[in-house]
């Protein structure tokens, strides 16, 4: 893989703000899927998830902050990464207006007034990542050109470790 063209964890920040899922967890626990929400490129340096009162990660986070791990994986953005952090609990009500959507209106009976209502941060530590600039259907072609050539794919990326 070729070097991405800008740094490496300015690129994982870029990516992150618009990757819609991913498996959340506790360090040692089972993961769960989750929706990460990124403020202003990362540069608070957190992903945040609206969740219920309730979620056995918010629960264990409302003891004080736990090792977790964050797994995403979205060609769309050209991202793959297995994050290893620090989960929270968020009391910030500005930060849930601020993520709110019709997506997690749907899970809550009174909207973002519903008492219920949650937020957890995610703040990484380090990631095992692949980053790539490649869009999908050059993705796609390459991956074809392989099987049938025997070649490795040529993609534009980065694969390695960022520390935040």
């Amino acid at each position: 893989m070729k070097d991405v063209s800008h740094d490496k964890s300015a690129r994982f920040w870029d990516a992150m703000e618009d990757v819609d899922g991913g498996m959340l967890g506790l360090a040692t626990g089972p993961l769960i899927p989750m929706t990460p929400q990124v403020r202003d490129d990362g540069k608070d340096g957190k992903i945040y998830f609206l969740t219920a009162d309730g979620n056995s990660l918010y629960v264990a986070a409302t003891e004080g902050p736990k090792p977790a791990r964050f797994v995403v994986a979205d060609r769309g953005e050209g991202i793959w990464a297995d994050i290893e952090g620090e989960l929270a609990v968020e009391n910030d009500k500005a930060l849930i207006d601020e993520f709110w959507s019709p997506f997690a209106a749907a899970w809550f009976d009174d909207g973002k007034e519903d008492p219920d209502v949650r937020l957890m941060s995610f703040t990484p530590k380090t990631a095992e990542a692949t980053l790539t600039d490649d869009n999908p259907l050059k993705f796609f072609y390459e991956m074809a050109k392989a099987n049938v050539t025997d070649d490795k794919p040529d993609l534009d990326g980065w694969k390695g470790k960022i520390v935040f």
